[in-house]
């Protein structure tokens, strides 16, 4: 499965290389077709079962973990190799979508906190949670897939960054555990990233 908006992304390579095959020679098409699988693979968004607690909302490893103001963050860099849709951690409700124009930092450097970005704030059963999608250098744009209202499930598709590469998860620190350490490769919508504290 292809994610949302990203078909005419794909085709367009193919597209390319057919009509240089057929025009010339098929060995100039080649750099068309490899491209093309490229893409594929870059675009590619298979169907995921929710995992327990609340979720990553990105695949990639954890970059960060820092808890301040009362917040618990988890920073997820993702690679090229990773799917790049992005996925709600937990039930809730958008209650805002905003997006900021910035600059173009690779996504592990600490700059890379003023770069274009988009944060979707959600209420949950836990208080707000945020999710910031943040572009790379590399990143074409910041494309969410929800509004302000509207109700998600965990492990819902939210967003994807096209070519793009970072995910900061914001949690209300006092009512969850951190579940990962720095380093750990997590499944956007299947890994647990923290557990909710019972009273």
């Amino acid at each position: 499965m292809l994610a949302k908006g990203s078909f005419h992304i794909v085709a367009i390579p193919f597209v390319l290389a057919i009509f240089i095959a057929l025009l010339w020679d098929w060995f100039p098409s080649l750099p068309f077709f490899a491209f093309g699988l490229l893409m594929l693979v870059f675009f590619r968004d298979p169907e995921r079962n929710p995992g327990k607690g609340i979720c990553s909302a990105a695949d990639g490893v954890v970059r960060e973990i820092v808890e301040e103001d009362g917040s618990l963050m988890v920073s997820i860099f993702m690679n090229v190799h990773n799917v790049h849709v992005n996925r709600a951690p937990l039930d809730g409700r958008v209650t805002g979508v905003v997006r900021k124009g910035g600059g173009r930092w690779p996504a592990f450097s600490k700059r890379a906190d003023g770069n274009a970005k988009c944060i979707i704030s959600m209420d949950t059963h836990i208080g707000r949670v945020r999710i910031i999608q943040i572009a790379g250098t590399f990143a074409w744009r910041v494309v969410p897939y929800v509004s302000d209202g509207n109700a998600v499930k965990k492990g819902e598709r939210i967003g994807i960054i096209r070519f793009g590469s970072r995910v900061d998860l914001w949690l209300p620190s006092g009512k969850v555990r951190c579940r990962v350490k720095v380093g750990e490769r997590l499944m956007a919508g299947v890994s647990t990233v923290a557990e909710v504290l019972t009273s």
